[in-house]
């Protein structure tokens, strides 16, 4: 299945024609790394991965508008294939430093611990900005997405 074909497939399941729907999507992959992108869109389908991070200034800097409640997105692993279907659900801008354990867990990597988070997104962060030549610092805002996997429904 192709990412379009996810989508028809997405807006027949929930009765809205594919050609003449106004909802629209945007499509793309967690981390810049094969092995992880692929194993956090695994997490995604399976509803452990509930949220997801990136820098706001990352999002101004490239131009990006930061998400809305309601959007949806496309999960592909790293090679493009679509994984599954999120709606966003909230969006929150937070510095780096106030990140909480529960937003933590409720990104479903690694052992769930705000430690673990910390450690992860402080290297991602880095390496992100370091990329669009500025200094990551703790007090950069971080924009905070949760949502929820819409197609394909799974049992878990």
């Amino acid at each position: 299945m192709n990412i379009e074909s996810m989508w028809q497939a997405y807006l027949n399941e929930i009765g809205i024609s594919p050609t003449t729907s106004e909802k629209t999507y945007q499509a793309w992959h967690f981390s810049n790394h094969e092995k992880e992108a692929d194993h956090l869109a695994n997490l995604t389908l399976k509803g452990i991965k509930k949220a997801t991070a990136g820098l706001k200034k990352s999002y101004d800097m490239e131009g990006e508008p930061l998400p809305k409640v309601n959007d949806l997105h496309i999960i592909t692993d790293f090679k493009a294939k679509p994984v599954c279907i999120i709606e966003v659900t909230e969006v929150k801008l937070i510095p780096f430093n106030k990140i909480t354990d529960e937003d933590a867990k409720k990104e479903g990597e690694g052992d769930g611990t705000l430690e673990h988070w910390k450690t992860v997104h402080w290297k991602f962060f880095k390496e992100d900005a370091r990329a669009l030549s500025y200094e990551f610092t703790e007090d950069d805002l971080v924009v905070f997405l949760s949502f929820e996997v819409v197609y394909p429904k799974t049992n878990v």
